[in-house]
């Protein structure tokens, strides 16, 4: 019998320092014209880290290079990226990972305008979230596996960016078949409104912005007019 205890304690002593400890993916996509997308790996394997550090083939543009590319072979094309401000993605001291870029496109956002209240109507599509990435040659991390429930299926939740302003936000956990905990959130912009989903697309209104006003009121062309008149009067005297 205590052979077999003693065994058991050597079995469990290996895991637990086999596998790494409290090791999660936090996924935040913040919404405006564009989406700020980050990706925080944390907590890694040591072995993991080391190896994902000294991989030729994984940097700061991997994961947004490997949406679009999946985008396009998905036939959606229309895919932008740009690079966060982040200047060194890997921190030593929890093992972790930081990426972070911008999306943008009309197959990853877009909207429509009404020309009588002047407000749009955002469509956020999000099937960019499905795709594997290899952060050695022989661990990788498929998306498309563990985020394969629909948007709608997602839980609501209220977040509170560093302003203070409360934003609605659609987050999702994996804590049971993703190799790493998993979180992923998308946060709305604070003034959204009429929010719904349709699948995998999350559909919202924004209030006029300045410009829309702007180009909507009629003292635009008043102003417009006088400008011209004044010209014309100016030219007259000018003759």
């Amino acid at each position: 019998m205590r052979k077999i205890a003693l065994f058991n304690l050597i079995i469990i002593l290996i895991l637990s320092t086999a596998l790494p400890v409290n090791a999660q993916i936090t996924t935040k996509s913040t919404v405006d014209d564009s989406l700020f997308v980050t990706y925080d790996f944390e907590n890694l394997d040591p072995t993991i880290y080391n190896e994902t550090k000294t991989n030729p083939n994984f940097n700061t543009s991997t994961i947004p290079q490997t949406i679009a590319k999946n985008m396009e072979q998905n036939n959606q094309p229309q895919v932008k990226w740009g690079p966060g401000p982040q200047t060194n993605i890997y921190n030593d001291t929890n093992n972790a990972i930081h990426i972070s870029f911008f999306l943008s496109g009309s197959d990853i956002i877009s909207y429509t305008l009404n020309r009588t209240t002047m407000k749009r109507t955002w469509q956020v599509k999000t099937e960019w979230r499905k795709f594997k990435v290899n952060l050695t040659s022989d661990f990788s991390i498929d998306f498309t596996e563990d985020l394969a429930k629909p948007i709608a299926d997602w839980q609501k939740v209220n977040y509170t960016d560093t302003q203070g302003n409360l934003h609605l936000a659609y987050y999702y956990e994996n804590k049971q078949t993703a190799p790493l905990d998993m979180f992923f959130s998308i946060i709305l912009p604070s003034s959204a409104s009429n929010i719904g989903v349709q699948g995998d697309t999350v559909i919202y209104d924004m209030p006029p912005s300045f410009e829309d006003q702007l180009l909507n009121s009629p003292f635009l062309i008043l102003g417009a007019l006088a400008v011209i008149l004044v010209i014309i009067l100016i030219y007259r005297k000018v003759r």
